[in-house]
């Protein structure tokens, strides 16, 4: 099978006060916060996005439950040494056992049985199962309740870090709407599943956050774990040197640090690359082996041209809506990220745009942007971009929010009932 808010805007405009704001803000925001803050700041942020994680997590687990009856499943899909939770699967453990389906069923293999040559396992970065062996571990033997705890807790931690980073970076009603707009994307559920998007997306927010405020080591030492636990997460480190280029154009000497830890988050890739070349010879493993998954090369102009025939050649057909879910939520998320080009600083222009371009040059032939609405996820400057988007055209944050969960309410019993949304 293929895997593959705030008082603030109300008493300005949401650009700012001309180009002199914007351009003070761009520059120099991400410094203006002091150690001796940060956990004071940390602690609000948590407060303030703890209400939306926990609306969202109870949600989801209620719906989660329902869905496992609700529509009839598809066949359970095991890989090689995970077997697949059966269908049906009645009884209140299907409270947890929901979320186990598709590349879940791969991370917990990994967390338990470790790495296997030519299996199709050297695709998933190791980071994410670590974790969630060693939780597992602490627990006596339980990995999908370990991989649970680690996914919640990182996007829970997640939303504070991109929250404390919006806000310091664009405003605080950007942040609070990039918050509602992130936790409710129609495939948000994914950061609460046993994925890696959530400690990617934390990972990747903390070495911004950290190479923003001039944390230099923090910023390398984060980049090397994003990079760890996804095959995306190189670009973390070219951001972390645009930043640092930026900085010296900005008159600031701080390259060397900058590149140092640049040079440190590559090394995540390198690391895991190597570990293959001495389990089995083969150095590209991560890479070859993503043809178990029939991705090839496509330009990503030819992706998108490719995807956008498919989306509306099969409306009302048999199978047609994968096509068109996955046209409706990539697409839009592609025009917002266009400001980025203009509005934001090198840092988040280069994560956001290598992020999309990156899988949207390795496709599925016959379903063109599969996965992208969840590769998606852990660009926030993308959020970032549709939540100032918003406030332009003056669209209340939870309107937006209600057309997302109405979203997430249809695709997450899908991707229970073993459903093609992965």
């Amino acid at each position: 099978m293929p895997r593959g808010l705030g008082a603030e805007t109300a008493a300005r405009p949401p650009g700012g006060h001309g180009r002199r704001a914007r351009a003070g803000r761009a520059r120099g925001a991400g410094r203006d916060v002091s150690a001796a803050t940060e956990p004071v700041r940390f602690r609000e942020a948590l407060r303030a996005v703890l209400p939306t994680f926990l609306a969202v997590r109870l949600g989801t687990l209620v719906l989660g439950l329902l869905s496992v009856g609700l529509f009839p499943p598809l066949d359970p899909v095991s890989v090689p040494g995970w077997p697949a939770p059966p269908m049906p699967d009645p009884g209140w453990h299907a409270l947890f056992t929901a979320w186990e389906r598709f590349d879940a069923l791969w991370f917990l293999r990994i967390a338990e049985h470790g790495y296997a040559t030519g299996d199709g396992s050297a695709a998933f970065f190791p980071l994410y199962p670590m974790a969630v062996r060693l939780v597992s571990t602490l627990l006596g033997g339980h990995p999908l309740a370990a991989a649970l705890l680690v996914s919640n807790a990182a996007f829970l931690l997640a939303l504070a870090v991109v929250y404390d980073l919006a806000r310091s970076e664009r405003s605080g009603s950007v942040a609070r709407t990039t918050v509602l707009l992130l936790a409710t994307f129609p495939t948000a559920f994914f950061f609460l599943a046993p994925y890696s998007e959530p400690l990617f997306l934390l990972l990747a927010a903390l070495a911004f956050r950290a190479a923003r405020r001039g944390r230099w080591a923090v910023a390398g030492a984060a980049g090397l774990g994003a990079a760890l636990t996804r095959n995306v997460g190189a670009i973390v480190a070219v951001a972390l040197a645009a930043e640092a280029f930026q900085r010296r154009r900005e008159g600031e000497r701080c390259l060397a640090r900058g590149l140092l830890a640049a040079v440190a988050a590559a090394s995540g890739t390198l690391l895991y690359l190597a570990s293959w070349q001495l389990r089995s010879g083969d150095l590209l493993a991560p890479l070859h082996q993503q043809a178990t998954w029939q991705r090839s090369f496509s330009w990503p102009w030819s992706t998108l041209a490719q995807a956008t025939r498919i989306a509306f050649r099969y409306v009302g057909q048999t199978n047609g809506p994968y096509w068109l879910i996955d046209w409706v939520l990539v697409v839009p998320v592609l025009a917002v990220s266009v400001l980025a080009l203009v509005r934001y600083r090198w840092i988040f222009s280069v994560y956001l745009w290598g992020g999309l371009l990156l899988p949207l040059s390795f496709v599925f032939p016959d379903r063109p942007l599969m996965s992208m609405p969840r590769f998606v996820l852990p660009l926030f400057p993308a959020f970032w971009a549709a939540a100032e988007v918003l406030e332009r055209q003056r669209v209340p944050p939870w309107a937006a929010a209600a057309v997302g969960a109405a979203g997430l309410g249809l695709l997450l019993p899908l991707y229970v009932g073993w459903y093609y949304i992965f």
